[in-house]
Protein backbone atom coordinates (compact mmCIF):
# COMPACT_ATOMS: atom_id res chain seq x y z
CA UNK A 1 0.00 0.00 0.00
CA UNK A 2 1.19 3.46 -0.55
CA UNK A 3 2.68 5.52 2.49
CA UNK A 4 0.13 7.13 4.90
CA UNK A 5 0.36 10.81 4.73
CA UNK A 6 0.26 11.87 8.33
CA UNK A 7 -0.98 15.15 9.15
CA UNK A 8 0.14 17.23 12.08
CA UNK A 9 -2.28 20.42 13.26
CA UNK A 10 -0.02 21.72 15.94
CA UNK A 11 -2.58 24.48 17.59
CA UNK A 12 -6.08 25.22 15.87
CA UNK A 13 -8.66 27.58 17.91
CA UNK A 14 -10.90 25.15 19.63
CA UNK A 15 -8.38 24.55 22.31
CA UNK A 16 -7.45 27.07 24.93
CA UNK A 17 -4.23 27.59 27.05
CA UNK A 18 -6.05 26.67 30.14
CA UNK A 19 -6.88 23.11 28.91
CA UNK A 20 -3.33 22.13 28.46
CA UNK A 21 -0.44 24.40 29.08
CA UNK A 22 1.44 22.27 26.22
CA UNK A 23 -0.32 24.10 23.30
CA UNK A 24 2.15 26.32 21.24
CA UNK A 25 1.05 29.95 21.40
CA UNK A 26 4.60 31.85 21.00
CA UNK A 27 6.52 31.53 17.56
CA UNK A 28 9.14 29.71 18.64
CA UNK A 29 6.86 27.02 20.48
CA UNK A 30 4.69 27.01 17.24
CA UNK A 31 7.83 26.48 14.96
CA UNK A 32 9.94 23.76 17.12
CA UNK A 33 6.65 21.79 17.87
CA UNK A 34 6.28 21.73 13.68
CA UNK A 35 9.44 20.56 12.99
CA UNK A 36 9.45 18.01 15.72
CA UNK A 37 6.46 16.81 14.32
CA UNK A 38 7.55 16.38 11.01
CA UNK A 39 10.85 14.82 12.03
CA UNK A 40 8.27 12.17 13.95
CA UNK A 41 6.83 11.27 11.06
CA UNK A 42 4.39 14.19 9.52
CA UNK A 43 4.74 14.78 6.02
CA UNK A 44 1.98 17.66 5.98
CA UNK A 45 1.97 20.37 9.05
CA UNK A 46 -1.18 22.26 9.36
CA UNK A 47 -1.52 26.00 10.83
CA UNK A 48 -3.41 28.08 12.43
CA UNK A 49 -2.09 31.27 14.39
CA UNK A 50 -2.15 32.76 18.04
CA UNK A 51 -1.53 35.98 20.04
CA UNK A 52 2.28 35.43 21.30
CA UNK A 53 1.05 37.03 24.75
CA UNK A 54 -2.13 35.14 25.35
CA UNK A 55 -2.68 32.45 23.17
CA UNK A 56 -5.67 33.79 21.70
CA UNK A 57 -6.88 32.68 17.71
CA UNK A 58 -5.29 35.62 15.44
CA UNK A 59 -5.58 35.66 11.69
CA UNK A 60 -2.37 37.90 11.68
CA UNK A 61 -0.33 37.55 8.13
CA UNK A 62 2.86 38.39 9.84
CA UNK A 63 2.53 35.69 12.79
CA UNK A 64 1.66 33.41 10.20
CA UNK A 65 4.57 34.39 7.92
CA UNK A 66 7.32 33.69 10.93
CA UNK A 67 6.07 29.97 11.32
CA UNK A 68 6.37 29.07 7.95
CA UNK A 69 10.01 30.60 7.76
CA UNK A 70 10.63 28.65 10.58
CA UNK A 71 9.49 25.58 9.51
CA UNK A 72 10.75 25.96 6.38
CA UNK A 73 14.22 26.54 7.23
CA UNK A 74 14.08 23.20 9.01
CA UNK A 75 11.70 21.16 7.37
CA UNK A 76 10.82 19.99 4.18
CA UNK A 77 7.27 19.50 5.14
CA UNK A 78 3.79 20.93 3.63
CA UNK A 79 2.65 23.81 5.40
CA UNK A 80 -1.33 24.02 5.09
CA UNK A 81 -2.34 27.12 6.31
CA UNK A 82 -5.91 27.25 7.53
CA UNK A 83 -8.52 29.09 5.65
CA UNK A 84 -11.20 28.08 8.76
CA UNK A 85 -9.41 30.34 11.23
CA UNK A 86 -11.92 30.49 14.28
CA UNK A 87 -15.45 31.78 15.11
CA UNK A 88 -15.49 35.48 14.70
CA UNK A 89 -12.97 36.07 12.16
CA UNK A 90 -14.32 37.17 8.87
CA UNK A 91 -13.88 35.09 5.49
CA UNK A 92 -12.01 37.95 4.31
CA UNK A 93 -9.45 38.01 7.60
CA UNK A 94 -8.73 34.24 6.62
CA UNK A 95 -7.78 34.30 3.30
CA UNK A 96 -6.02 37.41 3.14
CA UNK A 97 -3.38 34.77 4.88
CA UNK A 98 -3.31 32.57 1.82
CA UNK A 99 -3.21 35.41 -0.56
CA UNK A 100 -0.08 36.80 0.59
CA UNK A 101 1.76 33.52 1.17
CA UNK A 102 0.74 31.64 -1.17
CA UNK A 103 0.90 28.16 0.37
CA UNK A 104 1.21 24.80 -1.34
CA UNK A 105 -1.51 23.20 0.46
CA UNK A 106 -4.95 25.22 2.50
CA UNK A 107 -7.57 24.11 4.00
CA UNK A 108 -11.38 24.69 2.72
CA UNK A 109 -13.91 24.17 4.78
CA UNK A 110 -16.85 22.43 2.62
CA UNK A 111 -20.22 24.45 5.10
CA UNK A 112 -21.19 26.89 7.23
CA UNK A 113 -22.02 25.15 10.28
CA UNK A 114 -22.76 25.65 14.04
CA UNK A 115 -19.19 24.59 15.36
CA UNK A 116 -19.51 24.18 19.42
CA UNK A 117 -17.05 24.59 21.78
CA UNK A 118 -19.47 26.35 24.69
CA UNK A 119 -20.24 23.02 26.03
CA UNK A 120 -16.24 22.76 27.29
CA UNK A 121 -16.67 25.37 29.65
CA UNK A 122 -18.00 23.48 33.13
CA UNK A 123 -14.86 20.95 32.49
CA UNK A 124 -12.88 24.59 33.18
CA UNK A 125 -14.62 26.64 35.22
CA UNK A 126 -13.01 29.35 37.73
CA UNK A 127 -9.69 28.08 36.47
CA UNK A 128 -8.87 29.70 33.64
CA UNK A 129 -5.54 31.61 32.39
CA UNK A 130 -6.61 34.51 30.02
CA UNK A 131 -10.01 36.39 30.35
CA UNK A 132 -11.22 35.73 26.65
CA UNK A 133 -10.81 31.70 27.05
CA UNK A 134 -14.70 31.59 28.19
CA UNK A 135 -16.51 34.32 26.46
CA UNK A 136 -14.37 32.70 23.32
CA UNK A 137 -15.79 29.44 23.67
CA UNK A 138 -19.43 30.65 24.85
CA UNK A 139 -19.30 32.78 21.27
CA UNK A 140 -19.67 29.65 19.60
CA UNK A 141 -23.16 28.95 21.11
CA UNK A 142 -24.50 31.74 19.49
CA UNK A 143 -22.36 32.22 16.17
CA UNK A 144 -21.85 30.01 13.45
CA UNK A 145 -18.93 29.14 10.98
CA UNK A 146 -19.47 30.97 8.10
CA UNK A 147 -18.74 29.40 4.96
CA UNK A 148 -20.50 29.96 2.16
CA UNK A 149 -21.06 28.48 -1.19
CA UNK A 150 -20.28 31.63 -2.79
CA UNK A 151 -16.83 31.62 -0.15
CA UNK A 152 -16.04 28.03 -1.66
CA UNK A 153 -16.56 29.22 -5.34
CA UNK A 154 -14.36 32.46 -4.88
CA UNK A 155 -11.51 30.07 -2.96
CA UNK A 156 -11.80 27.61 -6.18
CA UNK A 157 -11.17 30.57 -8.65
CA UNK A 158 -9.71 33.97 -7.82
CA UNK A 159 -7.75 32.33 -4.55
CA UNK A 160 -6.17 29.43 -6.37
CA UNK A 161 -5.41 32.23 -10.03
CA UNK A 162 -3.61 34.38 -7.57
CA UNK A 163 -1.77 31.83 -5.27
CA UNK A 164 -1.55 28.16 -7.43
CA UNK A 165 -2.13 26.51 -3.60
CA UNK A 166 -4.33 23.36 -3.80
CA UNK A 167 -6.80 22.20 -1.04
CA UNK A 168 -7.56 19.92 1.82
CA UNK A 169 -10.89 19.82 1.69
CA UNK A 170 -12.75 19.57 5.35
CA UNK A 171 -16.00 17.70 5.25
CA UNK A 172 -18.11 17.42 8.60
CA UNK A 173 -20.61 15.98 7.10
CA UNK A 174 -21.69 13.81 4.52
CA UNK A 175 -23.25 16.57 2.86
CA UNK A 176 -20.50 18.37 2.95
CA UNK A 177 -18.90 15.70 0.11
CA UNK A 178 -21.95 16.12 -2.26
CA UNK A 179 -20.88 20.16 -2.11
CA UNK A 180 -17.42 19.25 -3.45
CA UNK A 181 -19.00 17.02 -6.10
CA UNK A 182 -21.18 19.68 -7.02
CA UNK A 183 -17.86 22.05 -7.66
CA UNK A 184 -16.02 18.97 -8.92
CA UNK A 185 -18.87 18.84 -11.63
CA UNK A 186 -18.34 22.31 -12.80
CA UNK A 187 -15.15 21.83 -13.64
CA UNK A 188 -13.70 23.73 -10.41
CA UNK A 189 -11.52 20.99 -8.26
CA UNK A 190 -8.66 19.35 -10.26
CA UNK A 191 -7.66 16.07 -9.13
CA UNK A 192 -6.07 14.54 -7.07
CA UNK A 193 -8.98 15.22 -4.58
CA UNK A 194 -7.52 16.01 -0.77
CA UNK A 195 -10.29 15.12 1.30
CA UNK A 196 -10.55 15.11 5.42
CA UNK A 197 -13.12 13.57 7.37
CA UNK A 198 -13.77 15.24 10.31
CA UNK A 199 -15.60 13.29 12.64
CA UNK A 200 -16.89 14.11 16.12
CA UNK A 201 -16.82 17.82 16.21
CA UNK A 202 -20.01 19.38 17.76
CA UNK A 203 -22.22 20.48 15.32
CA UNK A 204 -21.10 17.62 12.63
CA UNK A 205 -20.81 14.49 11.96
CA UNK A 206 -19.98 11.79 15.34
CA UNK A 207 -17.35 9.34 16.06
CA UNK A 208 -18.98 6.19 14.87
CA UNK A 209 -17.31 3.65 13.30
CA UNK A 210 -20.65 3.13 11.00
CA UNK A 211 -20.51 7.26 10.03
CA UNK A 212 -16.91 6.03 8.84
CA UNK A 213 -17.81 3.79 6.53
CA UNK A 214 -20.88 6.03 5.45
CA UNK A 215 -18.18 9.01 4.17
CA UNK A 216 -15.70 6.38 2.60
CA UNK A 217 -18.32 4.44 0.72
CA UNK A 218 -19.60 8.31 -0.28
CA UNK A 219 -16.31 10.18 -1.14
CA UNK A 220 -15.52 6.68 -2.97
CA UNK A 221 -18.92 6.95 -5.08
CA UNK A 222 -18.33 10.67 -5.58
CA UNK A 223 -14.81 10.87 -6.57
CA UNK A 224 -13.91 7.05 -7.67
CA UNK A 225 -10.07 7.14 -7.99
CA UNK A 226 -9.63 10.76 -8.24
CA UNK A 227 -9.82 10.74 -3.65
CA UNK A 228 -7.18 10.91 -1.14
CA UNK A 229 -8.88 10.36 2.03
CA UNK A 230 -7.98 11.54 5.17
CA UNK A 231 -10.07 11.22 8.71
CA UNK A 232 -9.11 13.54 12.34
CA UNK A 233 -11.25 12.40 15.26
CA UNK A 234 -11.97 14.61 17.63
CA UNK A 235 -11.15 14.90 21.34
CA UNK A 236 -11.35 11.63 23.22
CA UNK A 237 -12.07 9.86 19.98
CA UNK A 238 -8.92 10.80 18.07
CA UNK A 239 -6.31 7.93 17.96
CA UNK A 240 -10.29 5.26 17.94
CA UNK A 241 -10.99 7.04 14.71
CA UNK A 242 -7.73 7.56 12.85
CA UNK A 243 -7.17 4.13 13.52
CA UNK A 244 -10.25 2.71 12.22
CA UNK A 245 -9.59 4.78 9.31
CA UNK A 246 -6.00 3.96 8.60
CA UNK A 247 -6.99 -0.06 8.34
CA UNK A 248 -9.73 1.43 6.09
CA UNK A 249 -6.54 2.38 3.52
CA UNK A 250 -7.36 6.44 5.10
CA UNK A 251 -4.52 8.67 5.81
CA UNK A 252 -5.00 10.23 8.90
CA UNK A 253 -4.21 13.32 11.20
CA UNK A 254 -3.80 14.30 14.51
CA UNK A 255 -2.36 16.95 17.08
CA UNK A 256 -3.45 19.39 19.61
CA UNK A 257 -5.66 20.98 17.38
CA UNK A 258 -7.64 17.82 16.80
CA UNK A 259 -6.88 16.34 21.30
CA UNK A 260 -5.27 17.35 23.72
CA UNK A 261 -4.47 14.15 24.86
CA UNK A 262 -2.45 11.21 24.27
CA UNK A 263 -4.22 8.82 25.89
CA UNK A 264 -7.22 8.40 29.04
CA UNK A 265 -5.83 10.80 31.36
CA UNK A 266 -2.63 11.69 30.35
CA UNK A 267 -2.48 15.23 28.46
CA UNK A 268 0.03 15.09 25.51
CA UNK A 269 3.26 16.99 26.18
CA UNK A 270 3.68 18.02 22.47
CA UNK A 271 2.54 17.86 18.53
CA UNK A 272 5.34 15.13 18.57
CA UNK A 273 4.23 12.30 20.78
CA UNK A 274 1.15 12.07 19.27
CA UNK A 275 2.55 11.59 15.81
CA UNK A 276 4.72 8.90 17.29
CA UNK A 277 1.95 7.14 18.95
CA UNK A 278 0.29 6.99 15.52
CA UNK A 279 3.23 6.44 13.47
CA UNK A 280 4.02 3.64 15.79
CA UNK A 281 0.23 1.84 15.25
CA UNK A 282 0.60 2.86 11.52
CA UNK A 283 3.73 0.08 11.74
CA UNK A 284 1.77 -2.29 13.61
CA UNK A 285 -0.59 -1.97 10.69
CA UNK A 286 2.63 -2.93 8.29
CA UNK A 287 1.96 0.44 6.95
CA UNK A 288 4.87 3.81 6.43
CA UNK A 289 4.35 7.28 6.61
CA UNK A 290 4.42 9.09 3.57
CA UNK A 291 7.64 11.10 2.95
CA UNK A 292 7.08 15.12 2.13
CA UNK A 293 8.38 14.45 -1.77
CA UNK A 294 5.47 10.92 -1.79
CA UNK A 295 2.99 13.65 -0.83
CA UNK A 296 3.81 16.53 -2.86
CA UNK A 297 3.44 14.53 -5.78
CA UNK A 298 -0.08 12.38 -4.39
CA UNK A 299 -1.23 15.45 -4.04
CA UNK A 300 0.24 17.51 -6.88
CA UNK A 301 1.24 20.22 -5.46
CA UNK A 302 3.17 23.23 -6.58
CA UNK A 303 6.38 22.49 -4.78
CA UNK A 304 8.17 24.55 -1.92
CA UNK A 305 10.56 26.63 -3.99
CA UNK A 306 6.73 27.92 -5.00
CA UNK A 307 5.45 29.37 -1.87
CA UNK A 308 5.85 33.48 -0.72
CA UNK A 309 7.43 32.76 2.56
Amino acid sequence: MAGVIVTCAVTGSAHTPTMNSDIPVTVDEHVRQSVEAARAGASVIHIHARDPLDGRPVSDPGIFRQYCQGIKEESDAVISITTGGATGQTVEERLRVIERLKPELATCNLGTMNYGLFQMIPRYEGRWKYDWEEPYLESTKWEPFVNTFGDIEYMLTVLVEKTGCRFEFEAYDISHLYTLAYFADLGLVEPPLFVQFVMGTFGGIGPDIENIVAMKTTANRLFGPDLEWSILGGGRFQFDIVTAGATMGGNVRVGLEDGIYLRKGRLAESNAEQVDKIVRILRELSREPATPAETRQRLALKGLNQVAF
